[in-house]
């Protein structure tokens, strides 16, 4: 099984720098997508339904905000759209989740707090509800793979000079550290790192490739019995749809 994420700083930008040219060469069987910027039926164009694929989107009901994706090529048996959080956070179109008969697989875009609209105080409450929700749904007995950008970087040699963005929104250390327990305390790994340990890899760049500023951000988050079933995990670099690179992870299972 091979799935594939990426933030797209806008879908319909994306697809005119060749996004959906290119995913029709990779033959993925999950594909998430996060960051639209575009209200679902916003995307009722052909270039956004790609053949053989299952399409499903969710919006923030606010043109030019958030919005993430799904593309499958099995049909799944159930969608879900949003946490459940109290908090209001579900409307703002941040996760989409499909699910099959054992594995369950989400698109993520999680708060920046680099926005005006979005707070470090929203971030952190964010990132508390999901923590009690992940610890909720480790006693399931389901897989999950949860793809999208994070928008926070877990160790120095996920960020270029990481000396030089110390105390920085993504790389705080209260961030650091809620990435660490994930990862360490919790029943979830980073799939990415399970099987790539190069200190050089970055999925985000914020100036554009100009290789003065990269992290990487963007993880797909897999529960911990699937841990043996990554095969191989790379950052897509040869083509740029958007200010962040897909992430392609390869499963040793299939989809039922």
């Amino acid at each position: 099984m091979r799935i594939i994420n990426l933030s797209v700083d806008g879908l319909h930008q994306a697809a005119q720098r060749g996004l959906y040219d290119w995913l029709a060469e990779q033959d993925a069987d999950v594909i998430c997508l996060q960051d639209l910027r575009a209200l679902e039926y916003e995307l009722d164009h052909e270039v956004f339904h790609p053949a053989g694929y299952n399409a499903y989107f969710f919006d923030s009901g606010v043109k030019h905000y958030n919005g993430v994706a799904i593309y499958t090529r099995q049909l799944p048996k159930a969608l879900i759209y949003g946490f459940g959080f109290a908090s209001g956070v579900d409307m703002e179109g941040r996760y989409l989740q499909i699910d099959f008969d054992k594995i369950s697989i989400g698109s993520l875009l999680a708060p920046s707090a680099m926005a005006e609209s979005e707070s470090q105080e929203v971030k952190i409450k964010f990132f508390d509800d999901l923590q009690a929700h992940l610890v909720k749904i480790a006693r399931k007995r389901r897989d999950y793979v949860f793809c999208g950008n994070w928008a926070m970087a877990h160790k120095a040699r996920d960020v270029m000079n990481p000396e030089q963005h110390e105390g920085e929104v993504g790389y705080l250390p209260h961030e650091r550290a809620w990435l660490n327990q994930l990862f360490t305390q919790l029943e979830y790994k980073d799939a990415f790192r399970l099987v790539n340990t190069d200190a050089d890899e970055y999925s985000w760049w914020p100036d554009r490739g100009n290789g003065v500023e990269a992290w990487r951000t963007d993880f797909q988050v897999v529960s911990d019995n699937l841990a043996n079933r990554v095969e191989y995990a790379t950052i897509y670099k040869n083509q740029q749809f958007s200010s962040h690179m897909p992430v392609i992870i390869d499963y040793d299972m299939e989809i039922e």
